[in-house]
């Protein structure tokens, strides 16, 4: 058989470009003693694979030139040598952009066809919900009450952020998106109280008129003047837990900083910055709360689903323009 799998090809130097990847054909791998053969059904693509495209230093190993990528990925089993694992079980792993992978068993996670459909494994109930549930709850230690503003609201991790707040509590959950229809999503949809279009003026000014009596915790997503304006209505204790700053992955240039930091001062507030590998200890408890929302309905999930392996590079770079609404995989 014969497997297309997708390879770096040089590092991009700012927006990546189509020519930076190639889309190489390989032969199936049968699976040696402890692994499987998965065919994959969806892909992830998420916006920190950027970071992975470059040579500075992080906390994971860069793409290699001229090798297959990597992301998380859910498929069938369709040979197994390993015990535990059958033919026909489908499993979560981070062999993605390619259409087989051989997958060490210990690195397999068996997840139930029948219980969800299977790209939530990639979304709302695998890592992006529990990176939106670790930082709320852990990193930006939210607590009922508490005012929450959240940027790039209506991707897949922000709509999340803003949904969990409402059911544990909040008194006000703000957020901000890159079109009116995502704001009128956020609002009617996910049930956010407030959310404004950051294209549409000040981002501070709209954050200030959205939330005047301040924000106690920021989930940030895109850095910025989103940062800088969330520090502006930061109240005393106010929390700020850094998922990502997506405004920059692509300069060339380095970014220029809030020029607020010294109202953290005046606040006591508290800037974290998280990575969801840290918190996987949490799975359990995640899965026990988030599951029966997301069964009962009352946490709504978007995917936008980009249909073929030849269209993969063209869906992560949709997720660093902001095309998607939820989480943004690749059907296969």
């Amino acid at each position: 058989m014969i497997n297309r799998e997708w390879h770096l090809q040089s590092r991009p130097v700012g927006w990546p470009k189509p020519e930076d990847f190639a889309l190489v054909e390989a032969e199936v791998r049968t699976p040696g003693e402890g692994q499987v053969l998965v065919r994959n059904k969806y892909l992830s693509v998420d916006p920190y694979m950027r970071g992975r495209m470059s040579t500075a230093k992080s906390y994971i190993p860069p793409f290699e030139l001229g090798k297959v990528m990597q992301g998380g990925a859910v498929g069938e089993v369709v040979e197994s040598n390993a015990e535990g694992i059958a033919v026909g079980d489908h499993v979560l792993h981070f062999l993605g952009w390619r259409e087989y992978a051989v997958v060490d068993a210990k690195n397999a996670v068996k997840v139930d066809a029948a219980a969800a459909p299977l790209s939530t494994y990639l979304g709302v109930l695998g890592m992006t919900g529990l990176t939106a549930y670790a930082g709320l709850l852990r990193t930006a230690s939210f607590k009922e009450g508490d005012a929450v503003f959240v940027s790039g609201a209506a991707g897949a991790v922000g709509s999340q952020v803003g949904q969990i707040a409402k059911l544990k509590g909040a008194s006000r959950v703000i957020g901000s998106a890159g079109s009116d229809d995502k704001v009128k999503l956020l609002v009617e949809e996910y049930g956010f109280d407030a959310a404004f279009n950051y294209k549409n003026g000040s981002v501070a000014q709209q954050l200030r008129e959205a939330a005047p009596d301040g924000i106690d915790v920021y989930f940030d997503n895109v850095g910025g003047d989103h940062l800088e304006a969330a520090i502006g209505q930061l109240n005393r204790d106010g929390r700020i837990a850094v998922c990502g700053m997506i405004s920059a992955y692509n300069s060339t240039e380095p970014v220029p900083g809030p020029k607020n930091l010294a109202r953290l001062i005046q606040t006591r507030g508290r800037i974290e910055g998280f990575l969801v590998g840290d918190h996987y200890d949490l799975q359990p408890q995640f899965v026990a709360e988030v599951g029966p929302w997301v069964a009962s309905g009352q946490l709504k999930y978007g995917e936008t689903v980009v249909e073929g392996i030849e269209n993969n590079v063209e869906a992560f770079l949709g997720v660093l323009r902001g095309d998607n609404t939820g989480k943004m995989v690749v059907k296969l």
